[in-house]
């Protein structure tokens, strides 16, 4: 059972949707974020947005397999240089290293495969899923209703 239902305070997270819209409109493969909002909520723990995020990227055409493997996606050899710098920089921003921040290495990798806005664009769609993942999570939503392209 919910802990809380989120959808009686709606104007507390018009600003999410609104991100959502600004992210969606940034140009970054959709296919690309929906890796992204995958991976960090793999790591958050987030069955709820699991469940909705791997049914929006198996509706635009993402594979069973890069799905089923993404937890891995180090040793896996089916994701792009750019996937990889995406997926290292969501990584470093959800679990952001309190005394030095992003890697290096993280931040030069993903400057080679986007620009400096791109950049941005990116770490607010990290940004993005992670507050959903913090909304989701409290409030126990629970996993399995959700429908692809339903939002």
């Amino acid at each position: 059972m919910p802990r809380f239902n989120i959808n009686k305070r709606l104007d507390a997270v018009k600003p999410l949707f609104a991100l959502g819209e600004y992210i969606k409109n940034s140009g970054i493969e959709q296919s690309l974020i929906e890796l992204v909002q995958m991976r960090v909520s793999q790591l958050n723990g987030c069955a709820y947005c699991l469940d909705m995020h791997s049914k929006d990227a198996r509706a635009g055409g993402e594979t069973e397999q890069r799905l089923y493997v993404l937890q891995a996606w180090r040793e896996a050899p089916f994701y792009s240089p750019r996937e990889r710098a995406a997926l290292a920089w969501c990584e470093a921003v959800t679990r952001l290293d309190p005394v030095h921040g992003v890697p290096d290495e993280v931040y030069e990798q993903a400057r080679t495969e986007f620009s400096e806005e791109q950049l941005i664009d990116l770490n607010m769609a990290v940004i993005a899923i992670n507050s959903w993942n913090r909304i989701a999570i409290p409030s126990r939503a629970e996993p399995g209703h959700y429908r692809a392209a339903q939002h």
